[in-house]
């Protein structure tokens, strides 16, 4: 992986916030790869209950200041930099007042999901890709972990086609059984076509469960890697039918060699 380009999209990373399925990968993967010489770049939510004085983030005024359109709403961007301690990464946190600065993740302390997580979701999706660009760091591959990175396959296929950059990037979505119960904002459709993104490419999120929003991804990407032991079987089976080439579950102590090789010969081919 000798100066590849990788860009990790997650919805939580460790250490900044607390260990999961989804947030140990993102930080184990972005490792490897960092370790074997690939160029790596991770992107996350900047939410409230991360300590950023104790994390040392630090705002990059260069690259804040744009505004990103949500529903026909002009929200603020704010970009924010840390590295993980003793490793050579730096972690770029998508932050906006109104979207992250309460003290929670997804829900409220009742364990309710946010009214507005969809519209963080495509927030995030937008903050990230507009912040590559002005970082003018074109990356070989996106790999995106955890639903509220679920978007950022479709907004980067849609959204961003006519974007030049972006032509030899694959995506690779990677799958896990940890969801959330209910739906989003039943809405989340029309503020994506408003997006001009076809209705027909998101049919799928008319009702915007977790599986639908993985679906909607999984039919954006590239590549998809199985990271959970127990997915659902219609999630399985959707991605089997997918005809995308996808890495299926595998233990940890072999999974580096097998995610190199899918990365070398199934998506970068």
């Amino acid at each position: 992986m000798e100066d590849k380009r990788i860009l990790y999209v997650s919805s939580e990373v460790v250490p900044y916030l607390a260990e999961n399925e989804v947030s140990i990968q993102s930080y184990e993967l972005p490792k490897m790869i960092n370790d074997l010489g690939g160029q790596i770049r991770i992107f996350m939510p900047r939410y409230g209950n991360i300590n950023e004085r104790r994390h040392q983030l630090h705002e990059v005024i260069r690259l804040s200041g744009m505004n990103l359109v949500v529903n026909d709403v002009d929200m603020p961007l704010i970009i924010k930099v840390a590295s993980i301690p003793k490793e050579r990464i730096q972690v770029y946190f998508i932050d906006n007042d109104e979207y992250f600065k309460r003290k929670a993740t997804f829900s409220d302390e009742e364990g309710v999901l946010y009214p507005d997580n969809d519209e963080r979701a495509i927030f995030f999706a937008k903050g990230v890709v507009e912040t590559v660009k002005k970082l003018n760091w074109v990356p070989d591959v996106i790999h995106v972990h955890g639903w509220m990175a679920s978007l950022l396959p479709i907004y980067l296929k849609h959204y961003y086609k006519n974007e030049g950059i972006f032509n030899e990037t694959k995506i690779i979505t990677s799958v896990y059984n940890q969801s959330f119960d209910g739906e989003l904002d039943v809405n989340l459709i029309n503020k994506m076509i408003f997006d001009e993104i076809p209705e027909k490419s998101i049919s799928d999120l008319k009702k915007p469960n977790y599986e639908n929003l993985l679906m909607a991804s999984i039919q954006h990407s590239d590549g998809i890697v199985v990271a959970s032991s127990d997915l659902s079987s219609s999630l399985t089976k959707f991605i089997e039918s997918s005809k995308k080439p996808f890495l299926p579950f595998t233990p940890k102590e072999s999974f580096n060699e097998v995610y190199t090789d899918f990365l070398k010969n199934k998506v970068l081919k």
